[in-house]
């Protein structure tokens, strides 16, 4: 099977709903990185930083780990929303189908791992940690210099490395007509602050409808849906080095305060102390 034939674009999935920033580059992803030689058991590759890029759904071959040295990554896998940031990868199940969106200037990378040869027992999409020891040797084993013997050595240290974290930039979606469509909505526009009442007048149905059918699909209230998704939208904001303040404003808080509260309810810290940079309190 070539690896034409198995990188496959799923039109209409239900995966690539979301808003297109402007100068966005629409990429179609490979199976695998080119010229990879069968068998292997893990490759990887790096990505130059560019423009936003957004990857249609897909899916591939093998088990995929993505993650990035700056910038965010939103990916939407299933009924499910991740962020992935500086720290933390994402590791998809091979013939998972997925979608991808790139904040502009992000520094990306991935590694594929051969099914048959990965001894983990990953069988759904998982955050996993990225420490500077694994993501070391995963840019290492891009290299096609390294001889067969330290290749597998190298691979075994990466297996006894990867452990999965906290599942905190994992959103489901609701997957319920009567949620969707406010689902849907926000993640077009996350600032949009119409209440419970309104979606309900809006859609002809129930306040405690809603707040039911969010509850049973994610687990979460409305408001905490909401809070939530605005955080996996600020990522994605100050991964691409807007200051907090102009955040909060795009998301539509009152207050920089209300923000920085709400990212850390969700997040455990502050948007400053999670990107590292200067730009938090």
């Amino acid at each position: 099977m070539t690896a034409a034939e198995i990188a496959v674009d799923f039109e209409g999935a239900g995966l690539g709903a979301w808003r297109r920033e402007p100068r966005t580059r629409l990429r179609r992803a490979s199976a695998l990185p080119e010229g990879t030689d069968s068998p292997f058991v893990i490759v990887s590759e790096s990505h130059p930083p560019g423009g936003p890029t957004e990857w249609e759904p897909h899916a591939h071959p093998a088990h995929e780990l993505v993650w990035v040295s700056h910038g965010a990554l939103t990916a939407r896998v299933g009924d499910r929303l991740f962020t992935v940031s500086a720290g933390c990868g994402l590791w998809v199940p091979e013939g998972e189908v997925h979608a991808g969106r790139l904040t502009a200037g992000a520094g990306l990378h991935n590694a594929f791992f051969a099914p048959d040869r990965t001894p983990l027992a990953f069988g759904e999409p998982t955050a996993v940690t990225m420490t500077p020891a694994l993501e070391s040797l995963l840019i290492h084993l891009a290299r096609t210099d390294i001889d067969a013997g330290a290749r597998a050595r190298a691979e075994a240290v990466v297996f006894d490395l990867l452990e999965p974290t906290a599942p905190r930039l994992a959103l489901r979606l609701p997957g319920d007509t009567r949620a969707d469509t406010i689902a849907e909505a926000l993640m077009e526009d996350p600032s949009d602050d119409r209440s419970l009442e309104e979606w309900a007048r809006d859609l002809d149905t129930s306040p405690r409808t809603i707040s039911r059918v969010f509850r049973a699909s994610t687990g979460l209230s409305f408001a905490q849906w909401r809070q939530s998704l605005r955080v996996h939208r600020a990522l994605a904001l100050l991964g691409e080095g807007h200051e907090v303040q102009e955040v909060s404003e795009l998301l539509g808080y009152a207050q920089t305060s209300t923000f920085i509260d709400a990212f850390r309810r969700v997040m455990g810290t502050t948007p400053g102390a999670f990107t590292g940079g200067p730009r938090g309190r």
